[in-house]
């Protein structure tokens, strides 16, 4: 077949990983992206890009450089027209493939450089630190860059309900996610324990042998299951390896750009790797107006869109990888996508082991699918990004041939807002019975309970939330399964047995 010109490839990635203890010599995060990017131009088998019409920047927690993307641009001395940057969002890497590709199709840009990065290991341990890196702070350059373009959606999702009880954390919110699964099975919490354990050993496995992995080594159910001095409970019923692991320095970096700019720039055919088509969509945007805690609608509603622009059911895909930050995560993944979690649900070993440099993760993700997209040219590869609180979604499905009729997107947002949503009452308006629907039991660095957060439904079918410091309450949480018991609240919004 002929293929249109502005049929958008990728044709570069890379993936870097700093295990540097000597600060004095740690790269920084804009380091770490401009090496990603020279990496990913090397592998399209080029010297030159030429003029590069957008350089986007996954907005980075350890980064302090103003506009990243100039900065890059000017490490490498690059001819980059616009500089963009993200809000955050693990969902963004995969948006920004889908976006840009949509760009590309239009005929606004040619080429686009996408590229993500932490320095969180490095930066932590300089703040522990005399050695202060010259890159903790913004480079004196920096502050003439202009503003960087805002590329990508901001999303609010936190309800007042919850930041009136500092309900707010990745790891308060996705353990209450478990809870309410484990209760929906029926599982005892030593079986669910079992279960989730197993899951994790096995995208262990899978890091073990991805050389661009943070930590490459194998763990077994039992080690992972098990509170250690080493692997602490941190939000029960997660230990700490069963959690993202943000304490990296990575970064990873794409190139899409045109068929036509591919062929002018003599970029060797098995180097391509065709996205072929992408949705984004996102649940309610708080956690408070959500029917269920083991529910994602807007999961399901985006992998069936994307299975109508592809013709391919998710399950039908050689290479699978679904955003890992915490067990609760995949398991609502491949509930919602028709997946069992028996399957290979990862590329690269997951965020806890592969490693979860903040917002930028799924760029790994996306790198080493087209590793082994372009490794097996017949194969197919399907990534499903997610932020927040299981709630931002950006689904893509690539292959090393064109898709027949060109890069198709589209989102089922209307479907989605048009769902029930629950009402939530305030603390004022929750005094007295309720039913527990899901909860967390955050753990001091002792490894001692400390502080319950639940959602509970009241009896008129509101949510409210709770939280209580009451120790030996949080024991008994940890130890059988309180998932629709009932229960009180004061008028401190506090949980009573």
């Amino acid at each position: 077949m002929t293929l249109d010109p502005r049929t958008p490839v990728l044709v570069g990635q890379a993936q870097i990983s700093q295990h540097q203890d000597d600060l004095s010599i740690a790269l920084g995060p804009t380091q770490l992206m401009a090496q990603a990017v020279s990496a990913a131009i090397s592998d399209a088998g080029v010297s030159s890009l030429g003029t590069i019409d957008a350089l986007h920047v996954l907005r980075s927690l350890s980064n302090r450089e103003p506009n990243p993307g100039r900065s890059i641009a000017r490490e490498l001395g690059l001819d980059v027209r616009i500089t963009g940057l993200t809000p955050h969002g693990g969902n963004l890497p995969q948006s920004l493939v889908n976006y840009s590709a949509l760009a590309i199709a239009r005929g606004e840009i040619d080429m686009v450089v996408l590229t993500g990065g932490e320095a969180s290991r490095s930066r932590r341990r300089a703040k522990q630190s005399e050695v202060q890196p010259q890159w903790i702070n913004a480079s004196p350059e920096s502050l003439a860059d202009e503003t960087p373009m805002a590329v990508g959606d901001e999303l609010v999702m936190n309800h007042e309900a919850e930041l009136a009880l500092k309900i707010a954390l990745p790891i308060q919110i996705y353990p209450m996610f478990e809870t309410a699964l484990r209760a929906a099975a029926q599982r005892s919490v030593q079986d669910h324990q079992q279960l989730i354990s197993e899951l994790w050993s096995r995208f262990s496995n899978v890091a073990e042998s991805n050389p661009n992995a943070w930590l490459r080594r194998s763990y077994t159910p039992e080690q992972i299951r098990t509170a250690s001095p080493t692997n602490r409970m941190i939000g029960f019923p997660y230990t700490k390896l069963m959690n993202s692991n943000n304490d990296v320095d990575m970064s990873a970096a794409l190139i899409l750009c045109s068929v036509e700019r591919a062929t002018a720039l003599g970029i060797a055919r098995d180097k391509w790797v065709f996205p072929q088509a992408g949705t984004d969509c996102h649940e309610h945007n708080f956690i408070s107006h959500r029917w269920s805690f083991t529910d994602t609608p807007a999961i399901r509603l985006g992998g069936k869109q994307l299975q109508l622009l592809t013709g391919k059911q998710t399950s039908e895909y050689d290479f699978i990888d679904l955003y890992s930050c915490f067990p609760s995560a995949v398991q609502l993944g491949a509930q919602s996508l028709g997946l069992s979690l028996n399957q290979q649900l990862t590329q690269t070993g997951g965020l806890s082991f592969a490693g979860g440099p903040f917002n930028n993760y799924v760029m790994h993700a996306i790198a080493t699918t087209m590793h082994k997209v372009r490794e097996q040219p017949q194969a197919h590869g399907f990534v499903w990004a997610n932020g927040g609180y299981a709630t931002k979604h950006a689904f893509g499905a690539y292959a090393a041939t064109p898709p027949q009729n060109g890069f198709a997107h589209s989102s089922p947002q209307d479907q989605i807002d048009a769902l029930p949503k629950r009402q939530v009452a305030n603390i004022a308006e929750a005094v007295g019975p309720a039913k527990l629907e899901a909860y967390s039991v955050m753990h001091g660095r002792d490894g001692n309970p400390e502080t319950i957060c639940a959602s509970v439904i009241l009896p008129d079918s509101r949510r409210a939330w709770a939280t209580s410091n009451d120790a030996q309450l949080a024991t008994e949480m940890c130890e059988r399964e309180w998932v629709g018991v009932p229960v009180r609240l004061d008028d401190m919004g506090t949980l009573l047995a």
